[in-house]
Order: structure tokens, then C-alpha cells, then sequence
């Protein structure tokens, strides 16, 4: 069994002004935080920023991925149409001027969501004072059409995670997904948005080696992405899957040379790097600022 290294501790979120600030805001107009649910150790950081993560479709995802604690089933529920105006509220109350909206998959409805992403998207695009805004999207079941509605919005940043190398993928990720399949995703918009700048994620710590990563980064490269991440995967709950190994900080580091050596505008490697950490900051990376 592997244990937790000292170096990969770190402080607990904590209980500063400004996250009871932001928690207060969310409660007060119905709306969830990745930050929260996921307990992040970085949430006191991106709040301070002015960056937040917010969860829309509800909280129930209708797939099971083997890594991820979010509750799964059936969501029975009609979605929140009040969603987008409470979103904007809330992003104007904290005064955030970068936003990223992430989602549980929907593959019970119709468009898997994609139309009320796009109406959030478009309450905050809509402000006078608009913030960066940036969507970490499901794969919508390759259907590129509604990877469309989110694109159309003229969004800056697009996220798609394909989450672990292929060979792991039916083992780490839930049926319905695919490494392929998210591949595809970036392929599409890069080659018909080029101008939206793209991410995605890797987990390593499930029995992956150095080099199926490396063989992943090259494989996201040559779909078009531009930006990857490259976090440690923590096991949530005895539930999920278990740890195989923690790297190394000399580990992410070489990740995250070969990644830049790879032609990634940013690439960010290490324990506690999530998809949207410093999204701001690998934004103006890709943008040259």
C-alpha cells in the first residue's frame, strides 16, 4: 500500500474572509463550486485571484468514472432555469474577472446539457464588464454539433479533460467516454476555432509510466491543444480507485519540460495542479502576455 509522502501535504482549505465570502455567495443564489465539492487545496488561492470554478447541471453525473467522487444515477430533476441569472449575480457580487464553468455529464437529457451551458456562458459574456470565461466541458458523446453551442458563445477557453493515458482509459473513466473520443473533441475546435484557446488535463498515480504520459501530451499536441495540466491523482473516498504511485517533484518537472519541448504554450506539473489552477495565469500564456 503507498503512503502519503510528506512532501505532498499541504494545509487544509481554510477559513480566511474571503472564502466565507464566496461561500456565502453560493449558498445564497443556489450554485456549487468544483472548489467546495472537490475539497481543493487550491480554492483559497483562486478566490484570492479572483477565479472560481462553478459546477453547473446539478450535482449528480450520470457516468461513473472510477476516479471521481461526484454523486452518480440517474439526476431526475428538471434543470435549474434560473441558473445563468443567478451565475451572473454571483460572479458580479465577488467582483471576478475570471471565470471557469465546469459541469457533471448529462447523457439523460437530449443535448447533454450543452444548451444551458451555452446560456450561462452567455449571461456573463453578456455583462458590461465581462469576465475571462472559460469551459471545461464533457465530451457530449463526440457529438461536435453541441460541442458547437459551446464554441459559438466566442468563449475564451475551451477544457476538455481526457483524464489518463490510453491504455488505463476503460479502467479510470467511465464507458461512455473514450480516449479517442476526447481526442476528437480538441480536433474540432481547433481546426474550427482556432481562435479559442484549448486545455486539457492528465492525472498520473494510476499505474501509468513516464512515457505513456509523455505519448498523451504528444497526442493532445497533435489534436490541437494548447494548454495541459498534469496533477496528482488522490484517491477521494475507499470507493474510487486506489493510488499506484505518488510521483516524484522531480518527476512533475521533467512532465512539464517535455510538455513545453512538445510546443504547449503552458503546461503546468505538479501534486496539487487541477485543470483550472492558475487559469488565468496559462490563459495569458497561451495569449503571449
Amino acid at each position: 500500500m503507498n503512503s502519503i509522502p510528506e512532501w505532498i501535504k499541504t494545509v487544509a482549505p481554510g477559513d480566511t474572509e474571503n472564502e466565507r465570502s464566496v461561500s456565502t455567495n453560493l449558498s445564497r443564489y443556489n450554485l456549487h463550486s468544483v472548489c467546495e465539492e472537490a475539497d481543493c487545496p487550491n480554492q483559497g488561492e483562486c478566490w484570492k485571484d479572483g477565479t472560481a470554478t462553478f459546477l453547473l447541471l446539478g450535482e449528480v453525473c450520470t457516468r461513473n468514472c472510477g476516479f471521481c467522487d461526484v454523486a452518480t444515477g440517474n439526476p431526475g430533476s428538471a434543470l435549474d432555469e434560473d441558473e445563468p441569472e443567478n451565475l451572473r449575480r454571483a460572479v458580479v457580487d465577488l467582483e471576478l474577472d475570471y471565470v471557469v464553468l465546469t459541469s457533471v455529464d448529462r447523457d439523460d437529457l437530449p443535448d447533454s446539457g450543452a444548451r444551458a451551458f451555452r446560456r450561462s456562458i452567455n449571461a456573463l459574456l453578456e455583462l458590461d464588464d465581462s469576465p475571462l470565461v472559460e469551459a471545461l466541458i464533457p465530451d457530449f458523446s463526440g457529438d461536435t454539433d453541441l460541442v458547437r453551442e459551446i464554441a459559438d458563445t466566442g468563449l475564451n477557453v475551451i477544457g476538455h479533460n481526457v483524464e489518463t493515458v490510453e491504455r488505463l482509459t476503460p479502467a479510470v473513466r467511465d464507458p461512455r467516454a473514450g480516449y479517442e473520443q476526447s481526442l476528437n473533441v480538441h480536433r474540432f475546435i481547433s481546426s474550427e476555432y482556432p481562435e479559442i484557446v484549448t486545455k486539457s488535463s492528465i492525472m498520473v498515480g494510476l499505474g501509468e509510466s513516464e512515457g505513456e504520459v509523455i505519448s498523451t501530451m504528444e497526442d493532445l499536441r497533435r489534436a490541437g491543444v494548447d494548454v495541459v495540466t498534469i496533477g496528482q491523482y488522490l484517491r477521494p473516498t475507499l470507493d474510487q480507485l486506489p493510488v499506484e504511485k505518488y510521483w516524484e517533484l522531480s518527476e512533475f518537472q521533467a512532465l512539464e519540460k517535455a510538455g513545453l519541448d512538445l510546443g504547449y504554450s503552458a503546461v503546468l506539473s505538479g501534486p496539487f495542479v487541477r485543470s483550472s489552477y492558475k487559469a488565468k495565469e496559462t490563459y495569458r500564456a497561451a495569449r503571449g502576455e
